[in-house]
């Protein structure tokens, strides 16, 4: 609206009135929501067999089958064929403007998809997955997560999408500007549990990459190979997934056995070993969470000043950063991309991933005093087919009813391939007591350590394959070493009675045999997964048990 103000000579100065101001923006009463889709469409059942649709048996004309010699790049390449796509994720940038030489997706933890690592991650900077010069490889077990999945059940990521909602729909509301302003708008499209597209691409890769390096040893097999997996969804769906890739999709079905292990309360199952280990489900069980959160109490607090100058109508807490975080890793191994990357720094990423190396440190790692215990019992196992001896005793969480059957689990296989979870396998390698992973530890809460080795986005990402090669040198039908390999990083055995240092990585085997049979005995189960006892503070555990020294008065 234009009025005179007052007129100079015959000249009208006009002036524009203040209108009145907008109303604040705020978010809709959508934001926060959840939505979800399923498809095949409700009410569609697709015939197996259908008619309509003959498979290839009936329609015939295949063209020529002839199949080729295997494979057996482990051993004739010069080099390893690196997993290093994350395809379909869109790769980030950071809140600085750091992406480009920054890597955000490898900063997530366990959240993180798998890649191959570098060469001197642990300490052997001239190892090889290859097989080293002179030697042949004559037998390999494959331990590897499913890959990724949708958060679990009652996740950080749904929370925060809850308080969303709820404050978008209180009466005083909620507005987001700047860069949180897609929050306006958001909804939680995340389902729970099960594989995402990445996850199954990630288990077909791995069973290819398999194939092609250890593709040979197949000549060794009499039957088809048993295979084993748990009987959750993500599990089950990896385990397939693995054995297509590995088999061809016509052919995977006629091509093993797959065991799938029950995993639930009451049910012994190495791979999924906390089922059956009480400290594994108590408070002992949470000191990762009450360390990492200590952390998060104080890395937060400048993300939280900064990043709540762009909120009206709702309070960031360090609870809010974490699951935001979380939700930039979990969208994007779900749906390619994701608008929370983009609101932390380099360094906030930094800060994060500690976060979850604290997490996993102690709670599923060395600092833990129940861990060795919950993965002993596929060191047991391993140690089992190693030495073509069956398990008589069962004082820990493997199967009696599996390992005692020998069609259940066979002793003379050249591959083993099992799927687990990224706590277990993190369990399994303290239990193997891989100590170069422990070297740098226990790890402070207050500050980021200037050299660590226990980062859990090299140890259990999505996907993350632990390798067992049984070798000989000079090549021969006996095996004469072994050494494990974690996402194609050699591991050193040192933490084995009696196995040195080596280049390679390798140990003798009868040296190594012996040396994780003494593992085993030091490993008490019962007193650790059941023991009334109190966590040491400080806690300066760093193999996976709890100090004998502390025992005395302590009731198993």
């Amino acid at each position: 609206m234009l009025r005179t103000l007052c007129i100079f000579g015959a000249i009208a100065v006009p002036f524009v009135s203040a209108a009145k101001a907008p109303a604040p923006k705020e978010a809709s009463t959508f934001a926060g929501s959840t939505q979800t889709f399923q498809f095949p469409p409700p009410n569609v059942t697709v015939a197996i067999p259908d008619p309509d649709f003959p498979n290839k048996s009936v329609v015939g004309f295949p063209g020529p089958t002839p199949t080729g010699d295997e494979a057996f790049a482990i051993e004739t390449a010069p080099a390893i064929a690196e997993l290093n796509n994350i395809s379909p994720i869109v790769r980030p940038d950071t809140a600085d403007h750091e992406g480009e030489d920054f890597d955000v997706v490898h900063s997530w933890g366990n959240l993180s998809p798998a890649i191959s690592i570098p060469a001197g991650t642990f300490g052997l900077p001239d190892a090889s997955p290859i097989v080293p010069a002179g030697c042949s490889i004559n037998q390999v077990h494959i331990l590897h997560r499913h890959g990724a999945r949708y958060p679990t059940s009652g996740s950080a990521p749904a929370a925060f999408a809850g308080r969303v909602h709820l404050a978008a729909n209180s009466s005083a509301g909620v507005s987001f500007s700047g860069p949180l302003a897609f929050l306006d708008t958001w909804t939680f499209k995340l389902g729970a549990e099960i594989l995402t597209p990445l996850g199954r691409e990630q288990l077909y890769s791995l069973g290819v990459s398999s194939r092609v390096r250890y593709g040979d040893l197949l000549k060794g097999f009499n039957d088809v190979p048993v295979w084993r997996t748990t009987s959750e969804e993500r599990m089950v769906d990896s385990a397939l997934q693995f054995a297509a890739g590995f088999f061809g999709v016509q052919q995977y079905q006629t091509s093993y056995h797959q065991l799938i292990e029950i995993e639930s309360q009451g049910f012994n199952s190495t791979l999924a070993p906390y089922d059956q280990c009480a400290n594994a489900n108590n408070a002992i069980s949470n000191l990762g969470s009450t360390a990492s959160n200590a952390w998060a109490a104080i890395y937060t607090v400048p993300t939280i000043k900064r990043l709540s100058k762009d909120v009206k109508g709702y309070n960031l807490t360090a609870t809010d950063i974490i699951a935001m975080q979380q939700a930039c890793a979990y969208e994007s191994v779900a749906l390619g991309f994701s608008s929370f990357c983009e609101l932390f720094t380099e360094q906030e990423w930094k800060d994060f991933e500690y976060f979850n190396d604290l997490s996993f440190w102690y709670s599923n790692g060395p600092g833990n005093p129940a861990v060795a215990a919950q993965g002993i019992g596929y060191v047991q196992e391993f140690i089992s087919r190693l030495t073509q001896t069956r398990i008589t005793v069962f004082n820990t969480t493997v199967n009696g009813s599996v390992v005692s059957d020998a069609t259940k689990f066979p002793l003379n296989q050249p591959i083993y391939v099992d799927a687990s979870h990224d706590t277990v396998i993190s369990a399994i390698a303290v239990a193997l007591n891989l100590t170069s992973l422990a070297s740098s530890g226990p790890l402070p809460t207050d500050h980021i350590p200037k050299t660590r080795q226990w980062i859990v986005s090299n140890i259990s990402p999505f996907a993350t394959n632990l390798v067992a090669q049984i070798l000989s040198c000079p090549a021969s039908d006996t095996p004469t070493h072994v050494r494990w390999i974690l996402n194609d990083a050699v591991v050193p055995l040192t933490g084995i009675k009696g196995c040195r240092e080596d280049v390679n990585g390798l140990c003798p085997f009868e040296t190594y045999v012996k040396g994780t049979q003494a593992r085993i005995a030091e490993v008490d189960f019962q007193f650790d997964c059941f023991g009334n006892y109190t966590v040491p503070s400080p806690d300066v555990i760093i193999d996976g048990r709890f100090p004998p020294s502390l025992r005395n008065g302590t009731s198993a």
